[in-house]
């Protein structure tokens, strides 16, 4: 199975697949991946249709709803983007519902867990993320943040504050939900990965699209992720491709910073970033995207990184703890000194004691944070002035 998603991811990211030099069992896959494709796309315009004429209901929320979403499957960015959301209205005093499908195991939704314990936070994990949110504001309340009193209270500096109505959800995000429609949302995000983008501009399974790009033109927001790995002119082509779908749509440029590792074992043990300067390094991940993940390790200057992917959620067993054992002890004999793996939050996440059995090899965790970069009159504090304007706060003063 993983082999076969290998082959279809390779498939979804070769421009003109079926003009190009494939390998054999990628020619053979090709006519099955076109008619499931066009299956596909005949289900989402119905989908969309019955949605459209009302046959489906819209489940409308009594607090504002930010849609976190995306056009591709895995890498865009989402999840760091809903935890940067969360701080920002946790910082603010309004306590977020964080809505989830739980995809994967939860990896995501454990990982955003940990990375936002001591916030008021709250987290609904369920297909029917309708019914998880009225479960939530039933059982905690909301409170309107444009109509009430409370608003005017606030000190408008984005630090921690205490509020009285801190239980009281103030506003939902929904974590991967551009193609979500049974929930009504008043901003809808979209995550584009730049260094990937969209493939070979094909539906699913064929390509990597889960819309044509067309969807673009109901996005709110569209935010460019790794746009740090990507060159100047490469970002403008984004740009007017973007823009060609939708005029004037605000467009933000992100990046994940390294801020510090751990150990598998000693999560509260921060280890410096430079501690991977000149050492052998494998980097082992089961994400959406490793290339990323991968160049951010080769900044930090280690002697020599290689790496060992796994498609999205891949939850490891043993035969893959051999398998990196395996890699470990070729790359030891060649250097000469004991290689250290490195892997993401989310693979922590998913099972932080698998890992364990690589001992005495190092496992180090590497954990990043989402930062928004100045581009075209775009900043962090304009993106967070949207976030203001959604809950109709009012603005700090200019210092």
């Amino acid at each position: 199975m993983e082999k076969l998603r290998r082959v279809v991811n390779e498939i979804a990211y070769t421009p003109n697949p079926f003009k190009s030099k494939l390998p054999p069992l990628h020619n053979l896959l090709l006519p099955f991946l076109s008619i499931a494709s066009s299956l596909y796309k005949f289900a989402l315009s119905l989908r969309l249709s019955l949605y459209q004429h009302r046959f489906f209901q819209v489940h409308r929320l009594p607090v504002p709803v930010i849609s976190v979403g995306n056009l591709t499957w895995g890498g865009n960015g989402k999840t760091p983007m809903v935890e940067f959301i969360a701080l920002c209205f946790s910082r603010f005093g309004i306590s977020p519902l964080l809505l989830s499908r739980g995809y994967g195991g939860g990896d995501e939704v454990n990982m955003l867990r940990r990375q936002l314990l001591g916030t008021p936070t709250k987290f609904g994990v369920g297909a029917n993320r309708a019914a998880v949110a009225s479960h939530f504001i039933q059982k905690y309340g909301y409170i309107d943040i444009g109509k009430s009193s409370w608003c005017g209270k606030q000190n408008l500096d984005w630090k921690v504050q205490d509020s009285l109505d801190s239980e009281k959800i103030g506003v939902v995000v929904l974590d991967d939900a551009m193609q979500h429609w049974s929930l009504w949302r008043d901003l809808d995000i979209v995550m584009v990965n730049g260094l990937t983008l969209w493939g070979n501009l094909q539906l699913l399974p064929l390509g990597p699209l889960r819309e044509p790009l067309t969807a673009l033109r109901r996005a709110d927001v569209i935010v460019i992720h790794h746009a740090d790995l990507v060159s100047g002119h490469i970002l403008k082509d984004i740009e007017s491709m973007v823009l060609g779908i939708k005029k004037s749509v605000p467009i933000f440029l992100t990046k994940m910073e390294p801020t510090c590792l751990f150990e598998v074992g000693t999560i509260n043990a921060k280890i410096p970033l430079t501690t991977l300067h000149e050492a052998t390094v494998l980097c082992v991940s089961a994400i959406g995207s490793a290339e990323p993940f991968v160049k951010q390790i080769e900044k930090m200057g280690a002697l020599y990184v290689d790496q060992i992917d796994f498609s999205d959620h891949h939850i490891f067993h043993a035969r893959d703890i051999e398998m990196i054992r395996g890699k470990l002890g070729q790359l030891e004999g060649k250097f000469g000194s004991k290689p250290i793996v490195v892997i993401t939050e989310k693979d922590y996440d998913r099972d932080p004691e698998i890992l364990k059995q690589l001992h005495p090899f190092k496992v180090f965790v590497l954990c990043s944070a989402l930062k928004v970069l100045p581009y075209r009159g775009s900043t962090e504090d304009s993106f967070k002035k949207i976030l203001k304007d959604l809950l109709k706060l009012e603005l700090p003063a200019a210092h």
